[in-house]
């Protein structure tokens, strides 16, 4: 989220060889071409992504798009023999600021309807994911690919919650993949740093009561559990409440050395971090505050004074790591910093570029109908981007059972003088 103003580069392969060619003109265009129809196999096709692209993931959102059109426009213009035309969906509303399950629910739709388009990027936000997931997969002509950068929570590929994931695949195929790892592994690498780093001792565990939120703080509870923390206690929190003193208090009288914000920042995150300074003291003082990557890269957190020695975590590895190693990955951070005199906003975009990767892969290798691009992801050997090709500088293999990949990273980080600042990483077995 799931969805971020961190500079983060991922470190690229070299873009120049890679064989996974595409033109994008015009990202708002959706017309042309017969993709998923079948018959002949059209010359242009559309590909699209669906982020919200209004509240306060909005920034983050139009990082992305921005990102994959320079991406698609620096690599020439197909994926195999195809034209390639990027079209962008918003899946959010002013009136919440943040993603809507109405506005997911009609893109699917849209998606399906759009008969040159073969395959979505997105979503940024699990439980999007989730309602647009079963529309696409029931299209007449044949499942329609998603690839998200973004959506950790674990149901959507892997049993979690009663009936998942073939709840999502009523046609019995499946048609969702990601290029980013899950939240029982972030949840996993957070108790385990939060255990052996922190020395944590008893957690007290919020959720925001949504699909990510109640997912990745699960993984956290597990996980503390396995690592000798005591959960004292747990609680959802209400993101339409004015202040949360009376739930800190409860939270103060439990003992806990350690809160854990399991949710996403849009959810009034900042008010829970204003109130929990408050009432326990200073993040960076003897009771911590850690929250995962549905927190990670709003500036409006980083503006908060209270936010000082906040942990986060974030299920991939960041731009400031990768940087380091050169490449196209930092030549393509340039171009866009060129471009548009700033960064990329948050850690997201360019696992965008790895997902549009995946999909340019598999079109090139289609035979340009939405099944075909499909089966390509979610059949056979599945998709394997090379480490000197891969946008993550490391190999992108989905498994072409599940749909997930094979890279397990996470990174901890920790907010000084208004940045997010990496502390450590770690590959997750």
């Amino acid at each position: 989220m799931p969805a971020r103003s961190l500079t983060r580069v991922v470190a690229l392969g070299a873009i120049a060889a890679l064989s996974l060619t595409a033109c994008a003109s015009g990202s708002d265009s959706g017309t042309g071409g017969t993709g998923g129809t079948g018959g002949d196999a059209p010359t242009d096709l559309v590909i699209s992504t669906d982020l919200p692209l209004q509240g306060a993931s909005a920034s983050t959102s139009q990082s992305t798009n921005q990102l994959i059109q320079l991406y698609l426009d620096s690599i020439g213009g197909k994926a195999g023999k195809y034209n390639i035309t990027l079209k962008t969906y918003d899946d959010s509303t002013a009136a919440k600021g943040a993603w809507d399950d109405a506005a997911c629910a009609k893109n699917a739709t849209d998606h399906v309807a759009n008969t040159a388009e073969v395959a979505v990027m997105g979503t940024f936000n699990s439980g999007c994911a989730k309602i647009e997931v079963p529309t696409l997969n029931q299209d007449s002509t044949g499942p329609m690919l998603m690839v998200s950068h973004a959506n950790t929570n674990p149901g959507l590929t892997k049993t979690w919650d009663t009936g998942e994931p073939d709840k999502y695949f009523p046609s019995g195929t499946r048609n969702f993949a990601r290029v980013i790892t899950t939240d029982d592994y972030q949840g996993q690498g957070a108790a385990a740093f939060a255990s052996n780093d922190l020395k944590v001792k008893k957690a007290y565990v919020l959720d925001d009561n949504q699909t990510y939120g109640l997912g990745v703080a699960k993984a956290f509870t597990d996980s503390a559990k396995t690592n000798g923390i005591e959960i004292v206690g747990s609680q959802h929190w209400d993101a339409k409440q004015p202040n949360y003193t009376a739930l800190y208090q409860a939270v103060k009288a439990s003992g806990a050395d350690m809160v854990y914000l399991g949710g996403i920042y849009d959810n009034n995150g900042g008010q829970l971090v204003k109130d929990k300074v408050a009432v326990l003291g200073p993040n960076d003082g003897a009771v911590k505050v850690m929250a995962p990557d549905g927190f990670t890269g709003y500036p409006d957190l980083l503006k908060l004074s209270e936010s000082k020695g906040m942990y986060l975590t974030f299920a991939g590895l960041t731009q400031d790591q990768l940087v380091k190693a050169g490449g196209t990955g930092a030549k393509l951070l340039a171009d866009y910093k060129t471009k548009y005199n700033e960064a990329p906003a948050g850690s997201y975009p360019l696992y965008g570029v790895a997902a549009t990767q995946v999909i340019l892969d598999a079109i090139s290798k289609s035979d340009g109908t939405r099944k075909s691009v499909t089966d390509q992801v979610l059949g056979g050997a599945g998709i394997t981007i090379p480490a000197d090709q891969s946008v993550l500088g490391k190999e992108i293999k989905i498994d072409p059972t599940t749909g997930d990949t094979s890279a397990k990273d996470l990174t901890i980080e920790i907010i000084k003088n208004g940045e997010e600042t990496f502390e450590k990483s770690q590959s997750i077995s």
